[in-house]
């Protein structure tokens, strides 16, 4: 689970994600699922990476361990890198989990991504771990707007018409979330997973909770 960061300059960066994209496996074997963890990462400081892991049940979503770790940040804020800022500081934290999680979401994308290989996937990766993008906002890919009923959906595609994607209503009539496959599953059971861990509230409850972690020291 080394993630040397430090060492790699933004066009390494952008050229080892060319090379990890084709690792991306978009397949779901179907597994139990029984527990399911969020990761989410601040900067209070430009110094300092904050990372927070919550496990929550499944499917009763029920808090059953969050763990907070401080770093040092070793990587700039680059938009379309961002995973090389916050997955060292998560892969910290992973360390000190006493529950491992059968499926893990991040707030961030996967396929749906410029190179094919957001936060979600390349955490997935290294991890080798089921995972699942759920981003607040759009970052890459075409769409129409879906329906204003919670489960109302559309696809994001890329240039080459590829679904890589989902624009998915958690709640009636609220802004939707920005749903793409990770790593280890497809996108239609990445909706399902979202759905059932956003039974209320637009943001699925491991990632809230895990952002009120990862904010509130």
């Amino acid at each position: 689970m080394n993630h040397p960061t430090e060492t790699l300059t933004p066009s390494e960066a952008v050229e080892l994600q060319k090379r990890l994209r084709d690792l991306v496996s978009r397949r779901w074997d179907g597994r139990k699922v029984s527990t399911i963890a969020a990761a989410d990462v601040h900067f209070p400081t430009r110094e300092i990476s904050r990372a927070a892991l919550t496990v929550v049940s499944f499917p009763g979503l029920q808090q059953l361990e969050t763990v907070v770790r401080d770093t040092a940040t070793s990587f700039p804020y680059i938009p379309g890198l961002l995973s090389f800022r916050e997955i060292p500081p998560i892969l910290e934290t992973w360390k000190h989990l006493q529950t491992l999680p059968d499926l893990l979401l991040c707030d961030s994308h996967g396929t749906a991504h410029p190179r094919g290989l957001g936060m979600a996937s390349h955490l997935g990766i290294t991890l080798g771990i089921p995972s699942i993008g759920c981003a607040k906002s759009h970052l890459f890919g075409r769409y129409e707007e879906p329906g204003p009923e919670r489960g109302d959906r559309s696809p994001v595609s890329d240039r080459s018409g590829r679904v890589i994607g989902s624009v998915l209503r958690t709640r009636s009539g609220v802004r939707p979330v920005y749903v793409s496959p990770g790593h280890l599953i497809d996108l239609r059971t990445s909706i399902r997973f979202i759905l059932a861990c956003a039974p209320k509230y637009r943001i699925p409850v491991p990632l809230k909770m895990a952002h009120q972690a990862a904010g509130s020291r």
